[in-house]
């Protein structure tokens, strides 16, 4: 049974009906004595209802005050994780034989700058990749594969621009909704020795690991693989190896424990719409892309991408009077078996009239 909590004219009200029960000629209008009194002590009395309240959401870490919500966490060694640097490599041009340090940093136009982390020779073709990470930490430092930087200083013999070949896993420091998620997922899967549950969370706690999802058994007896992602996408060999190496020193059992990433099985839709007067085609296609997107990506490594869905939600955006759906033709549906662990990912959306 809930608690009744009373506002302050409950309250007041309430006091004022008490004295005229034990007084029918007491005064207890606007100006006089009992009325002041009444609204004094009713005025106190809610701030002790409000404080109970306050006090009783923070016994629950899902209706916690952020900062209550952590002492919780803290409890069980859940802290909020650090902001990771993005990862990847960069491609360098110039005179075969000509050294790169490690160290030499390139500019992006955004302002984010990248630093080797690796020395090497360019080759006889004059190309040369190297490992390198992001300056500074954070979801911003991710780029796309192609990017032009601009070098700070650049080496004898090479040319004064780089490209990126890839530079992903960077992330912010932890949101508290996804340490909440954390700490209720620990809660409601107590540590068991070694279960799928506690591998999962194991490869949570790693900074820059944003998903992660645990398969017993998939490669045979004894063994278990561990699938993780950053911001949605695959992560790096660098956080790939970063989790083994943790997973290595909490697994119980000791056993063959593999890190790796899922495969994307990209799902490219394509669509003729029928639009009500006034509708923007270009707005539509936004539209469509936030909610497909949202569906897709709330699908687990192995799950089918279901055609009807992504029609649903063409169908139900804002102006859109009639659909065609073009591409998927069917259902897409990713693999999760001994050779493979696949999930789904949205390409491109092309909607035409």
């Amino acid at each position: 049974m809930t608690f009744p909590t009373l506002s302050f004219e409950q309250i007041r009200d309430g006091m004022l009906r008490d004295i005229l029960n034990q007084n029918p000629q007491a005064a207890v209008g606007a100006d006089s004595d009992f009325r002041l009194r009444a609204n004094s002590t009713a005025g106190a009395i809610e701030g002790l209802y409000q404080a109970l309240g306050w006090t009783a959401r923070q016994i629950f870490p899902d209706t916690a005050d952020e900062d209550q919500m952590l002492q919780h966490a803290a409890k069980y060694g859940i802290y909020k994780k650090a902001a990771t640097a993005a990862t990847g490599a960069l491609k360098f041009s110039g005179v075969p034989g000509s050294t790169i340090n490690a160290g030499v940093e390139g500019k992006a136009l955004d302002g984010n700058s990248y630093v080797t982390t690796a020395a090497g020779v360019i080759g006889t073709d004059g190309m040369l990749l190297l490992d390198a990470t992001a300056a500074t930490p954070g979801f911003a430092g991710n780029q796309a594969s192609g990017t032009s930087l601009t070098l700070t200083q650049t080496p004898a013999g090479v040319s004064s621009t780089a490209t990126i070949v890839a530079m992903a896993s960077g992330t912010d420091i932890e949101s508290s909704s996804a340490i909440l998620a954390r700490l209720l997922d620990r809660l409601r899967h107590p540590p068991a020795g070694g279960n799928k549950y506690d591998y999962r969370r194991w490869a949570l706690e790693v900074p820059g690991v944003t998903s992660a999802w645990c398969y017993p058994l998939r490669r045979g007896m004894g063994k278990v693989d561990v699938a993780i992602l950053s911001n949605g996408l695959p992560a790096t060999r660098v956080l790939q190896n970063t989790v083994q190496a943790y997973l290595e020193t909490v697994n119980p059992a000791g056993g063959d424990c593999q890190v790796s990433t899922p495969a994307l099985v990209v799902v490219d839709v394509v669509a003729q719409v029928t639009l009500a007067a006034g509708v923007s085609l270009a707005a539509v296609i936004e539209a469509v892309r936030s909610v497909v997107s949202a569906y897709i990506a709330g699908l687990a490594p192995g799950a089918t991408v279901l055609r009807g869905r992504i029609l649903a939600a063409i169908t139900d955006v804002p102006g859109v009077t009639d659909v065609t759906l073009v591409s998927p033709t069917a259902s897409v549906v990713t693999r999760v078996d001994a050779a493979n662990i696949e999930m789904a990912a949205l390409g491109l959306v092309n909607l035409y009239v």
